[in-house]
């Protein structure tokens, strides 16, 4: 059962994917929504490019398959909040969708490839996302788990799973986009 927690982080996951602010989801908000996200990388990182619009084209046809219970090709807050908790965090979707644009941006926002995250790195990816330092930097802090002063691939990918999963509002991952009140 999903919990209360996680219909607020899907709202505000839906607050950030509808780019064009007119409440609904659509092809070319989760496309602009790539955009932003490969923004992240290098310019000649055209792998982690192709990545994430892949991954977001996936997460487009799990929607409409999901969520557009209408058909009117497009995706209201309600119906994605419900196709997040039921079908896009499902075992058989996640990995395609949210992970593939997980590992792909991080990826991406590893800039001197020394497969972690740097606190600046973490820091400028996220103020490419939109995400204030003053948020993204104390999120640094959560997200690295054993202390070393830099978030691995599996810290990364464990945030992730934490927002999208977690029913605990404490969870370090829900302060990838800032803290989420409980």
């Amino acid at each position: 059962m999903a919990s209360a927690v996680q219909g607020q982080k899907f709202s505000i996951l839906f607050n950030w994917f509808d780019q064009d602010r007119d409440g609904q989801l659509s092809q070319g908000d989760l496309q602009a929504t790539a955009k932003v996200f490969a923004q992240v990388a290098r310019d000649e990182d055209h792998t982690n490019v192709a990545a994430i619009h892949a991954a977001f084209g996936q997460w487009w046809q799990l929607l409409l398959e999901h969520a557009d219970t209408d058909g009117d090709g497009q995706v209201s807050r309600a119906e994605f909040v419900t196709a997040m908790q039921d079908s896009v965090t499902a075992p058989e979707h996640f990995e395609s969708a949210v992970m593939a644009i997980a590992d792909a941006v991080m990826n991406a926002a590893d800039t001197n490839t020394d497969g972690v995250l740097s606190l600046d790195e973490y820091v400028a990816m996220y103020e490419v996302l939109g995400v204030a330092p003053e948020q993204s930097a104390p999120a640094f802090a959560r997200l690295d788990v054993d202390g070393d002063g830099v978030i691995s691939h599996h810290e990364y990918r464990t945030a992730i799973v934490d927002f999208y999963l977690s029913t605990d509002p404490n969870a370090p991952g829900n302060y990838l986009l800032g803290p989420v009140a409980g």
